[in-house]
Order: structure tokens, then sequence, then C-alpha cells
């Protein structure tokens, strides 16, 4: 049974001001174990070993989506627009409040290593035996499937999913907004205000009145450049190739038998890929940080030596290149091994890239995945068929090559690399 509660609960928040909770539903899934586990998870990973301010958690952000949601559903619900279907407030919110239940620590790093997606385990959370669980089915047996479809993105009322995960989304206003004040650059500040003023629900969907378009041309100009300053930033790229690369050689230890000094659980179910529920909640960034610290002692000198440099922030070296084929990577590859350096662990090599925004085309899915405008007629029309910004910042950008490398270890032995290879990486 749904409840408002006596009196609203309000968080101040440094990028919306107040955080509003007038629902008893909302207000019980904040205090949830499950919920409060995010206290303890990054939003931006490894990026404060970048940007020292980033040290915002994934529960700030979370409160942040929930709080845009409902300032757009009460603007939806004061207008009385016919197309909003009221009756899915609270499917709406509690996803929005939800949608990033299921991240493990240090985020994307910890799935590419483990093939994990934090989406099943944020579906797993709330159809499972937990707390969350618990709250969402005092609405209804059926009230967290509901949620875990908006979060898997196919339920029913495609116009909730829109709010929560589309080009012009809830989470994406309050992660550039949030990522852009706690790493202390400007391209995040976007003029959310007028964007929500200018949102209308329209057959089915989430639209933007035609007189907005400048504000999201702004918001996506923010977004491409928060992704190649920060989120693409070759000092945070350079940090989590070395925690993949902690993760990859504790799961070869622990393949081949190794006796670690120190193992808590729940890594060895990790290394397993069987992890329960409740297991996989016990993961935080606390935990592996912990564990870190201990492997920095460990026998196993590569592992000593990554997590030593992960945790004082000694850190791959990189340089660029506009060109790179897999038969000279294949070439250094080799050179590595045979001046006695691992190629496997002495050497990454990244290759960024982005796509601002997935242009109009008309065999593409059209309404999921495009910012649609509404003019005074009721026409929809592509925000890129009108607007000249969006259509030069749009489609593929790539960066250039990354290589990273320990330069204590390679330095030493440039003299010893062929000279096209060694003069790759002068630093």
């Amino acid at each position: 049974m749904h409840r408002q509660l006596r009196e609203e609960k309000v968080f101040k928040d440094p990028v919306h001001n107040y955080i509003h909770v007038q629902d008893e539903i909302i207000w019980s899934l904040i205090n949830t174990t499950e919920f409060q586990r995010l206290r303890r998870i990054r939003q931006l990973g490894t990026s404060y070993l970048t940007f020292h301010g980033a040290e915002h958690s994934r529960f700030s952000h979370s409160l942040g989506v929930y709080e845009i949601t409902r300032r757009i559903i009460s603007q939806f619900e004061q207008s009385k627009y016919p197309d909003w279907p009221r009756d899915e407030r609270l499917v709406a919110l509690c996803a929005a409040l939800l949608h990033d239940l299921g991240h493990g620590p240090f985020s994307h790093s910890i799935e590419q290593a483990f093939q994990m997606n934090h989406e099943d385990w944020t579906c797993k959370i709330l159809l499972g035996d937990t707390e969350v669980g618990a709250v969402l089915r005092r609405l209804g047996d059926d009230f967290p499937d509901k949620v875990a479809a908006v979060i898997r993105k196919d339920y029913d009322k495609a116009i909730v999913v829109n709010l929560v995960s589309s080009p012009l989304d809830a989470d994406r206003m309050d992660y550039l907004l949030r990522d852009a004040y706690f790493t202390g650059v400007n391209y995040g500040t976007i003029d959310m205000d007028r964007i929500l003023r200018m949102l209308r629900p329209f057959q089915g969907r989430v639209v933007v009145k035609e007189s907005g378009m400048h504000a999201v041309e702004d918001y996506l100009m923010s977004r491409y450049q928060m992704y190649w300053q920060v989120y693409f930033h070759p000092v945070t790229r350079s940090s989590e190739i070395i925690l993949r690369q902690i993760f990859r050689r504790a799961k070869e230890l622990y393949n081949e038998g190794y006796s670690f000094a120190f193992l808590p659980d729940p890594l060895p179910g990790l290394f397993n890929r069987e992890l329960t529920v409740q297991e996989y909640l016990l993961l935080d960034e606390a935990l592996i940080q912990t564990t870190f610290m201990q492997w920095r002692n460990d026998k196993d000198k590569l592992l000593s030596d990554l997590c030593c440099r992960f945790m004082d922030r000694k850190l791959y070296k990189y340089v660029e290149t506009d060109s790179l084929d897999k038969e000279l990577i294949e070439e250094i590859r080799r050179a590595f091994a045979e001046v006695g350096l691992n190629p496997d662990y002495d050497l990454e090599i990244d290759f960024p890239t982005d796509l601002p925004y997935d242009v109009f085309r008309p065999d593409g899915e059209f309404r999921e995945k495009q910012i649609l405008l509404l003019d005074r007629q009721d026409r929809l029309r592509e925000i890129s068929e009108v607007s000249d910004i969006v259509r030069s910042i749009s489609g593929l950008h790539r960066g250039k090559f990354h290589l990273y490398f320990p330069d204590n270890k390679l330095i030493p032995m440039l003299n010893k690399l062929p000279q096209e290879i060694a003069d790759l990486f002068q630093i």
C-alpha cells in the first residue's frame, strides 16, 4: 500500500540544492542496506586519482536522478498533460532511485575484469530476497518486476523507460552536473531548469518543445566535452588499466591454486563467477582497497607491484600515436618479450571512442535513441535535422592510440629495443 510521509524529508544537495522525499516507499528504499551500500561505491571509479575532488558516491548520484525524475513528473502532473500515465509515477521514481543499485566497486573496471553487468545485478537485487525487494513488494507482488523491467528497458510503458534511460534522461543530466561539480571543471554546467521546463510527454515518450533546442544543444556539447576531458582522461585510463591488471593477475593466481596470504570473502566467489546476491553485496571499495593494501606485501612480485602502483598512484606513463596496426602491435609485444619485459602486463593499448549523439537514420531505431523536438503544430522532428551544432558533434569521435607502460621498467630497456619501437616510447 502506498502512503505519503506525514512530513516531507529533505536532503541538502550541492547540485540540486534540495532533494525532496514525500513518499513513504522512497524513504524506506533509501534506508535499506542495499541502497546504503552505494555510499561505499564512488560514482567516478578511479577518477579521484586524476581529479582529487571526485570522491562523490553512487548514493548521491542516485538521489540526484530520483530528484530530477520527481521534478519532471510533478511538472507533467501539475500541467495535467494527458499523455503522462499518472499511475506510473511510483514505478518511475523507484526505477530512478534504484537504477545503479547493482554497481560494484570501481564500477566499470570490475565489470570488464569479470564479465559482469551492473544492470543484471540491479535486477537480481530488486527481485531477490533483499530489503529492497521486501519494500517494493509492499506495493504488490508484481511491483519489483515492474521496476526491474524499467531498468532492463523492456517495460511496456516506454515513456517511463524514457525518463530514466534515453539520450536526454534524468541519469545523464545528474551525472553531467554532479561530475562537473566534483571534478571542478565547467563543461557539465547545463541549464537543467530550462531543459526540464521544455520537456513534454507526447505519444508515449518524452520530447522537447522546439523552443528548448538551444538548451539541449548545450547539454549535448557538455556531454561531448565531459567525455573527452574527464571520463576519457588518459591518467584515469591508466589507473583503470592497473586496476584491471590487479584483478586479472589475482584471478590467474587463484585459478593456478595459489595460496593467498589474504583472500577475504566474497573474492573466491568472484573469481569462480559463482556469487550469490548476498555475497555480491559484500563487495564495496573499502573491501577492495583493504585487499590491495594486504596484497602490496604478497610474495607474488607482479601482484605486489601492481597493488603498490594503484595505492600509491605510481601509474603507467603513456605516449600517443595517430595510427597503430595489428602488425606493429605484435612487433612491439615481441620486442618487449625479447628484452625481458612482460607484454601482457607491461604494455596496454587504449583507443577511446565515443558516440556523443546518434543522429537520425531512416533505417535506425528512431524513437528510442533520438531526442525529438515538438513544434507548434505538434509535429516531431529529430534534433540533428534542425540543429547544425548537433549535426557537427554527432557521429563517432575517435581519440588517438595511447600506449601505456611502466616507465621504471621500460626506460632502462629502450636502448635494447629496435630503433623504430624505441622512438615510439620517447616521453
